[in-house]
């Protein structure tokens, strides 16, 4: 069965996040607008690296670029990161089911006040 747009775009948004570099750009981009010098900065590498992890970004369509003159600022697109939160969000049941359970656990393997003892 091929992948549907959606999960050809899920892909490559996990893709580009997969990125400890990506993810501090998105990161500094959610504080604000940023040219691709600002989001170079920390960074110990060079411009053109810096570049390459925007146009990943870019193309998972995470970040866009304004026009203002000659300025052309980056700006965090948040739609593919709504879309991962919404794919996401179908699995909480079965995470907070099975954090339900672990809890059940750890509080059997608790000694009980009375007589030290754990709990069976």
């Amino acid at each position: 069965m091929a992948p549907t747009v959606e999960e050809d775009r899920l892909s490559e948004t996990f893709a580009a996040l997969a990125n400890t570099t990506r993810r501090a750009i998105l990161a500094r981009l959610a504080r604000g607008e940023a040219t691709v010098n600002e989001l170079a900065e920390p960074f110990d590498m060079t411009l053109p690296a810096v570049s390459k992890h925007i146009k990943v970004l870019e193309r998972a369509g995470l970040v866009v670029r304004g026009h203002h003159a000659q300025y052309r600022p980056c700006a965090l697109e948040a739609t593919p990161l709504e879309e991962v939160s919404t794919w996401a969000e179908q699995y909480r049941s079965v995470w907070e089911t099975r954090f339900d359970r672990m809890d059940d656990y750890i509080r059997k393997l608790q000694p009980s006040p009375r007589t030290g003892e754990h709990h069976d």
